[in-house]
């Protein structure tokens, strides 16, 4: 029972839509600007830098707590489940119709919480794809798929290297519309974007 809490509670927790309210707050309903997306990249595009890291650290937050939670109530893998399910109530809040954001600073808080080695691999490459294409979208999308390789390097027992998958394979799928407009040339670029 107390495992089933603790699921519930990771997933209620990634329902809690950062974005959504950070933005709501300056009288800004997010998902009419931009992208239409409440996370992070298009908080900050909208409305600036400092809008934009209270959704990063409040998203990543909630990964970060869930993970903690299942832990501690059930031990590693637990909290990796507990970890998926904040990640799955990010994409599909409760509080918010099931439209939500595409995982990227909610799973990081996640991989902060069992291997800050493989976070910071995987931000370099976020770094490095979005210094030479300028797209954001692509560095999240590198980035995510580099989580399993990192972590397969690293030796990280198999409980580990099936979240790394698991959330690359989602995080691909929840870029699908951002991997078309990459295709097409009509992707968001770094610079591009103007403020409310």
């Amino acid at each position: 029972m107390l495992s089933l809490l603790a699921l519930l509670a990771g997933y209620l927790s990634g329902s809690l839509p950062v974005g959504y309210i950070v933005a709501k707050a300056k009288g800004v309903d997010i998902r009419h600007y931009g992208s239409g997306n409440i996370g992070t990249t298009n908080v900050w595009r909208n409305l600036g830098p400092f809008p934009g890291i209270i959704t990063l650290i409040g998203d990543m937050g909630k990964g970060f707590l869930a993970l903690v939670l299942g832990t501690h109530v059930g031990g590693d893998t637990l909290g990796l489940l507990c970890g998926l399910a904040a990640i799955a109530g990010h994409s599909w809040p409760l509080f918010l119709r099931f439209k939500g954001g595409k995982i990227i600073a909610t799973g990081l808080g996640v991989l902060i919480g069992f291997s800050y080695q493989t976070a910071l691999l995987a931000v370099g490459v976020w770094l490095i794809t979005v210094a030479i294409s300028r797209y954001i979208s692509l560095g999240s999308i590198l980035a995510a798929v580099s989580v399993p390789v990192w972590m397969f390097v690293l030796d990280l027992e198999p409980p580990y290297l099936i979240f790394g998958l698991a959330a690359a394979v989602f995080a691909v799928v929840k870029h699908r519309s951002n991997i078309q407009r990459i295709l097409n040339g009509t992707e968001f670029k770094v610079g591009k974007g103007k403020k409310i």
